[in-house]
Protein backbone atom coordinates (compact mmCIF):
# COMPACT_ATOMS: atom_id res chain seq x y z
CA UNK A 1 0.00 0.00 0.00
CA UNK A 2 1.24 3.51 -0.83
CA UNK A 3 -0.15 7.03 -0.65
CA UNK A 4 -0.79 7.11 -4.39
CA UNK A 5 -3.20 4.19 -4.01
CA UNK A 6 -5.00 6.11 -1.28
CA UNK A 7 -5.41 9.07 -3.63
CA UNK A 8 -6.75 6.76 -6.33
CA UNK A 9 -9.37 5.30 -3.99
CA UNK A 10 -10.52 8.72 -2.80
CA UNK A 11 -10.96 9.91 -6.39
CA UNK A 12 -13.05 6.83 -7.23
CA UNK A 13 -15.23 7.54 -4.19
CA UNK A 14 -15.58 11.20 -5.20
CA UNK A 15 -16.67 10.48 -8.77
CA UNK A 16 -18.55 7.18 -8.16
CA UNK A 17 -16.93 6.01 -11.39
CA UNK A 18 -13.69 4.20 -12.31
CA UNK A 19 -13.87 5.71 -15.79
CA UNK A 20 -14.31 9.31 -14.59
CA UNK A 21 -11.72 8.89 -11.85
CA UNK A 22 -9.18 7.58 -14.36
CA UNK A 23 -9.86 10.57 -16.61
CA UNK A 24 -9.42 13.00 -13.72
CA UNK A 25 -6.19 11.29 -12.70
CA UNK A 26 -4.87 11.32 -16.29
CA UNK A 27 -4.42 7.56 -16.40
CA UNK A 28 -5.98 4.62 -18.22
CA UNK A 29 -9.04 2.90 -16.78
CA UNK A 30 -7.37 -0.57 -16.78
CA UNK A 31 -4.41 0.82 -14.82
CA UNK A 32 -6.68 2.41 -12.23
CA UNK A 33 -8.80 -0.76 -11.92
CA UNK A 34 -5.62 -2.79 -11.40
CA UNK A 35 -4.36 -0.37 -8.74
CA UNK A 36 -7.67 -0.52 -6.83
CA UNK A 37 -7.64 -4.33 -7.04
CA UNK A 38 -4.08 -4.45 -5.70
CA UNK A 39 -5.10 -2.16 -2.82
CA UNK A 40 -8.11 -4.35 -2.00
CA UNK A 41 -5.97 -7.49 -2.13
CA UNK A 42 -3.43 -5.96 0.27
CA UNK A 43 -6.22 -5.02 2.69
CA UNK A 44 -8.09 -8.30 2.45
CA UNK A 45 -11.52 -6.75 1.81
CA UNK A 46 -13.46 -5.03 -0.97
CA UNK A 47 -13.48 -1.23 -0.91
CA UNK A 48 -15.97 -0.64 -3.73
CA UNK A 49 -18.96 -2.39 -5.24
CA UNK A 50 -20.91 -1.65 -8.40
CA UNK A 51 -24.52 -0.50 -7.87
CA UNK A 52 -27.25 1.23 -9.85
CA UNK A 53 -25.77 4.52 -8.58
CA UNK A 54 -22.30 3.69 -9.90
CA UNK A 55 -19.25 2.56 -7.96
CA UNK A 56 -19.95 3.01 -4.23
CA UNK A 57 -17.96 2.11 -1.09
CA UNK A 58 -18.77 -0.96 1.00
CA UNK A 59 -19.27 -0.56 4.75
CA UNK A 60 -15.61 -1.38 5.39
CA UNK A 61 -14.70 0.78 2.41
CA UNK A 62 -16.38 3.82 3.99
CA UNK A 63 -14.28 3.42 7.15
CA UNK A 64 -11.11 2.83 5.14
CA UNK A 65 -11.64 5.93 2.97
CA UNK A 66 -12.21 8.06 6.07
CA UNK A 67 -8.88 6.85 7.47
CA UNK A 68 -7.22 7.38 4.08
CA UNK A 69 -8.29 11.03 3.95
CA UNK A 70 -6.95 11.58 7.45
CA UNK A 71 -3.63 9.97 6.50
CA UNK A 72 -3.23 12.15 3.40
CA UNK A 73 -4.15 15.28 5.35
CA UNK A 74 -1.55 14.47 8.00
CA UNK A 75 1.09 13.83 5.34
CA UNK A 76 0.31 17.19 3.75
CA UNK A 77 0.76 18.90 7.13
CA UNK A 78 4.08 17.10 7.71
CA UNK A 79 5.33 18.13 4.27
CA UNK A 80 4.38 21.72 5.02
CA UNK A 81 6.75 21.69 8.02
CA UNK A 82 9.72 21.42 5.68
CA UNK A 83 8.77 24.63 3.91
CA UNK A 84 10.81 26.78 6.31
CA UNK A 85 11.27 29.58 3.77
CA UNK A 86 7.62 30.59 4.11
CA UNK A 87 7.05 30.23 7.86
CA UNK A 88 6.01 33.88 7.98
CA UNK A 89 3.68 33.60 4.98
CA UNK A 90 0.03 34.59 5.20
CA UNK A 91 -1.74 31.40 4.14
CA UNK A 92 -5.38 31.37 3.07
CA UNK A 93 -7.33 28.95 0.90
CA UNK A 94 -11.01 28.72 0.12
CA UNK A 95 -13.34 27.13 -2.43
CA UNK A 96 -16.46 29.17 -3.25
CA UNK A 97 -19.58 29.39 -5.44
CA UNK A 98 -19.78 31.91 -8.26
CA UNK A 99 -21.14 34.80 -6.23
CA UNK A 100 -20.06 38.37 -6.86
CA UNK A 101 -20.44 39.58 -3.28
CA UNK A 102 -18.24 36.66 -2.13
CA UNK A 103 -15.63 37.51 -4.76
CA UNK A 104 -15.67 41.12 -3.55
CA UNK A 105 -15.09 39.94 0.02
CA UNK A 106 -12.05 37.94 -1.08
CA UNK A 107 -10.65 40.87 -3.07
CA UNK A 108 -11.06 43.25 -0.12
CA UNK A 109 -9.58 40.69 2.28
CA UNK A 110 -6.46 40.02 0.18
CA UNK A 111 -5.98 43.75 -0.48
CA UNK A 112 -5.57 44.28 3.27
CA UNK A 113 -2.96 41.55 3.81
CA UNK A 114 0.52 42.66 4.86
CA UNK A 115 2.27 43.18 1.53
CA UNK A 116 5.69 43.04 3.23
CA UNK A 117 5.14 39.40 4.20
CA UNK A 118 4.72 36.30 2.08
CA UNK A 119 1.22 35.71 0.71
CA UNK A 120 -0.05 32.27 -0.29
CA UNK A 121 -3.71 32.54 -1.25
CA UNK A 122 -5.59 29.80 -3.11
CA UNK A 123 -9.12 30.61 -4.32
CA UNK A 124 -11.32 28.46 -6.55
CA UNK A 125 -14.82 29.19 -7.86
CA UNK A 126 -16.85 26.04 -8.54
CA UNK A 127 -20.13 24.26 -7.75
CA UNK A 128 -21.17 23.24 -4.25
CA UNK A 129 -20.43 19.52 -4.54
CA UNK A 130 -16.90 20.25 -5.78
CA UNK A 131 -16.44 22.72 -2.89
CA UNK A 132 -17.31 19.92 -0.44
CA UNK A 133 -15.00 17.47 -2.20
CA UNK A 134 -12.17 20.02 -2.19
CA UNK A 135 -12.36 20.15 1.59
CA UNK A 136 -12.79 16.40 2.06
CA UNK A 137 -9.79 15.61 -0.16
CA UNK A 138 -7.54 18.15 1.55
CA UNK A 139 -6.53 20.93 -0.89
CA UNK A 140 -8.83 23.45 0.84
CA UNK A 141 -9.63 24.12 4.50
CA UNK A 142 -12.55 26.49 3.97
CA UNK A 143 -15.51 26.56 1.64
CA UNK A 144 -18.80 28.29 0.91
CA UNK A 145 -21.62 26.34 -0.68
CA UNK A 146 -24.87 27.57 -2.21
CA UNK A 147 -28.05 25.54 -2.54
CA UNK A 148 -31.77 25.96 -3.08
CA UNK A 149 -33.53 25.86 0.28
CA UNK A 150 -35.79 23.05 -0.93
CA UNK A 151 -32.70 20.80 -1.08
CA UNK A 152 -31.35 21.80 2.34
CA UNK A 153 -31.94 18.39 3.95
CA UNK A 154 -29.83 16.69 1.28
CA UNK A 155 -26.92 19.05 1.87
CA UNK A 156 -27.15 18.96 5.67
CA UNK A 157 -27.14 15.15 5.66
CA UNK A 158 -24.22 15.08 3.23
CA UNK A 159 -22.15 17.57 5.25
CA UNK A 160 -22.82 15.65 8.46
CA UNK A 161 -21.84 12.39 6.79
CA UNK A 162 -18.56 13.94 5.61
CA UNK A 163 -17.75 15.31 9.08
CA UNK A 164 -17.93 18.98 8.05
CA UNK A 165 -19.07 21.92 10.16
CA UNK A 166 -21.57 24.26 8.50
CA UNK A 167 -22.58 27.78 9.51
CA UNK A 168 -25.32 29.68 7.62
CA UNK A 169 -24.22 32.97 6.05
CA UNK A 170 -27.35 34.22 4.38
CA UNK A 171 -30.68 33.14 2.91
CA UNK A 172 -31.87 35.21 -0.04
CA UNK A 173 -34.13 35.35 -3.04
CA UNK A 174 -32.57 35.07 -6.47
CA UNK A 175 -32.94 38.20 -8.62
CA UNK A 176 -33.06 38.55 -12.38
CA UNK A 177 -29.91 40.13 -13.81
CA UNK A 178 -30.19 41.68 -17.27
CA UNK A 179 -28.87 44.44 -19.48
CA UNK A 180 -30.22 47.93 -19.02
CA UNK A 181 -31.17 47.59 -22.71
CA UNK A 182 -33.17 44.38 -22.24
CA UNK A 183 -36.70 44.61 -23.74
CA UNK A 184 -38.17 44.03 -20.25
CA UNK A 185 -35.81 46.40 -18.41
CA UNK A 186 -38.40 49.17 -18.05
CA UNK A 187 -41.34 46.95 -17.16
CA UNK A 188 -42.93 47.91 -13.83
CA UNK A 189 -43.19 44.27 -12.79
CA UNK A 190 -41.42 41.29 -14.38
CA UNK A 191 -43.68 38.48 -15.52
CA UNK A 192 -42.04 35.05 -15.38
CA UNK A 193 -43.91 33.87 -18.48
CA UNK A 194 -42.66 36.85 -20.48
CA UNK A 195 -39.11 36.39 -19.13
CA UNK A 196 -38.92 32.79 -20.37
CA UNK A 197 -39.33 33.98 -23.95
CA UNK A 198 -35.75 35.27 -23.76
CA UNK A 199 -32.43 33.43 -23.49
CA UNK A 200 -31.36 32.40 -20.00
CA UNK A 201 -27.73 32.19 -18.90
CA UNK A 202 -27.09 29.56 -16.23
CA UNK A 203 -24.19 27.83 -14.54
CA UNK A 204 -24.02 24.41 -16.12
CA UNK A 205 -22.50 22.23 -13.39
CA UNK A 206 -25.03 22.40 -10.56
CA UNK A 207 -25.47 19.12 -8.67
CA UNK A 208 -27.19 17.88 -5.52
CA UNK A 209 -25.88 15.17 -3.17
CA UNK A 210 -27.61 11.76 -3.44
CA UNK A 211 -29.76 13.03 -6.34
CA UNK A 212 -26.85 13.45 -8.79
CA UNK A 213 -24.36 10.93 -7.41
CA UNK A 214 -22.33 10.79 -10.60
CA UNK A 215 -21.46 14.52 -10.14
CA UNK A 216 -22.11 15.12 -13.83
CA UNK A 217 -22.69 18.59 -15.23
CA UNK A 218 -26.46 19.01 -14.96
CA UNK A 219 -28.37 22.25 -14.40
CA UNK A 220 -30.88 22.66 -11.59
CA UNK A 221 -34.59 22.73 -12.26
CA UNK A 222 -34.78 26.51 -12.31
CA UNK A 223 -32.32 26.67 -15.22
CA UNK A 224 -34.50 24.59 -17.56
CA UNK A 225 -35.49 27.31 -19.99
CA UNK A 226 -36.46 26.84 -23.65
CA UNK A 227 -33.38 28.87 -24.62
CA UNK A 228 -30.31 28.61 -22.40
CA UNK A 229 -26.57 29.32 -22.47
CA UNK A 230 -24.52 27.41 -19.87
CA UNK A 231 -21.41 29.06 -18.46
CA UNK A 232 -18.85 28.03 -15.84
CA UNK A 233 -17.33 31.29 -14.59
CA UNK A 234 -18.61 34.76 -13.72
CA UNK A 235 -16.75 36.96 -16.21
CA UNK A 236 -18.32 35.30 -19.25
CA UNK A 237 -21.81 35.77 -17.81
CA UNK A 238 -21.30 39.53 -17.47
CA UNK A 239 -19.94 39.82 -21.01
CA UNK A 240 -22.85 37.85 -22.43
CA UNK A 241 -25.46 39.85 -20.51
CA UNK A 242 -24.05 43.20 -21.58
CA UNK A 243 -23.30 42.20 -25.19
CA UNK A 244 -26.56 40.32 -25.88
CA UNK A 245 -29.39 42.44 -24.41
CA UNK A 246 -31.98 39.67 -24.87
CA UNK A 247 -30.33 37.44 -22.24
CA UNK A 248 -30.99 37.23 -18.50
CA UNK A 249 -29.70 35.30 -15.48
CA UNK A 250 -30.91 34.30 -12.00
CA UNK A 251 -28.33 35.50 -9.45
CA UNK A 252 -27.73 36.43 -5.83
CA UNK A 253 -27.82 40.21 -5.26
CA UNK A 254 -24.92 41.87 -7.14
CA UNK A 255 -22.75 44.71 -5.76
CA UNK A 256 -23.51 48.05 -7.40
CA UNK A 257 -20.06 48.43 -8.96
CA UNK A 258 -20.59 45.34 -11.13
CA UNK A 259 -23.94 46.66 -12.34
CA UNK A 260 -22.40 49.99 -13.31
CA UNK A 261 -19.37 48.42 -14.97
CA UNK A 262 -21.46 46.29 -17.31
CA UNK A 263 -24.60 48.49 -17.56
CA UNK A 264 -26.79 45.86 -15.91
CA UNK A 265 -29.86 45.95 -13.69
CA UNK A 266 -31.27 43.41 -11.23
CA UNK A 267 -34.99 42.95 -10.66
CA UNK A 268 -37.35 40.82 -8.60
CA UNK A 269 -39.44 38.20 -10.35
CA UNK A 270 -41.47 35.67 -8.42
CA UNK A 271 -40.75 32.09 -9.46
CA UNK A 272 -40.76 28.75 -7.64
CA UNK A 273 -37.48 27.39 -6.33
CA UNK A 274 -35.68 30.73 -6.26
CA UNK A 275 -34.76 30.91 -2.56
CA UNK A 276 -31.14 30.05 -1.87
CA UNK A 277 -28.81 29.80 1.09
CA UNK A 278 -25.04 30.35 1.33
CA UNK A 279 -23.29 28.28 4.00
CA UNK A 280 -19.73 28.45 5.34
CA UNK A 281 -18.13 24.99 5.77
CA UNK A 282 -14.88 23.52 7.12
CA UNK A 283 -13.65 20.22 8.67
CA UNK A 284 -14.81 19.49 12.22
CA UNK A 285 -11.22 19.14 13.42
CA UNK A 286 -10.06 22.39 11.78
CA UNK A 287 -9.37 25.42 13.98
CA UNK A 288 -10.11 28.75 12.30
CA UNK A 289 -7.03 30.98 12.05
CA UNK A 290 -6.83 34.71 12.65
CA UNK A 291 -6.75 35.25 8.87
CA UNK A 292 -9.83 33.04 8.43
CA UNK A 293 -11.74 35.18 10.92
CA UNK A 294 -10.64 38.37 9.18
CA UNK A 295 -12.04 36.98 5.94
CA UNK A 296 -15.33 36.13 7.67
CA UNK A 297 -15.55 39.76 8.76
CA UNK A 298 -15.00 40.93 5.16
CA UNK A 299 -17.61 38.45 3.96
CA UNK A 300 -20.12 39.88 6.42
CA UNK A 301 -19.37 43.42 5.21
CA UNK A 302 -19.80 42.41 1.56
CA UNK A 303 -23.05 40.62 2.33
CA UNK A 304 -24.44 43.61 4.23
CA UNK A 305 -23.66 45.86 1.27
CA UNK A 306 -26.15 43.99 -0.91
CA UNK A 307 -28.55 42.74 1.79
CA UNK A 308 -30.08 46.06 2.74
CA UNK A 309 -30.48 47.43 -0.77
CA UNK A 310 -34.01 47.82 -2.11
CA UNK A 311 -34.92 45.91 -5.29
CA UNK A 312 -38.09 46.48 -7.24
Amino acid sequence: MNTQHLKYAIEVERTCSITQAAENLYMGQPSLSKAIKELEDSLGFTIFERTSKGVTPTQKGIKFLSYARNVLNQIEKMEALSDTADLDAQNFNISIPRGSYIADAITNFIAELDQDKGIRANVQETNSIQVINNIIDGPFNLGIIRYQTEYENYFVDYLSEKQLRFEPIWEFEYLVLMSGKHPLAKEERLDYRELRKYTEIAHGDTSIPYIMQNNSAKPDAAAKSPKCIYVYERCSQYDLLSTIPTTYMWVSPIPEKWLQRYDLIQRRCKASGQRYKDVFIYPKDYKLTELDRKFIDKLSEAKNEVTFKEYR
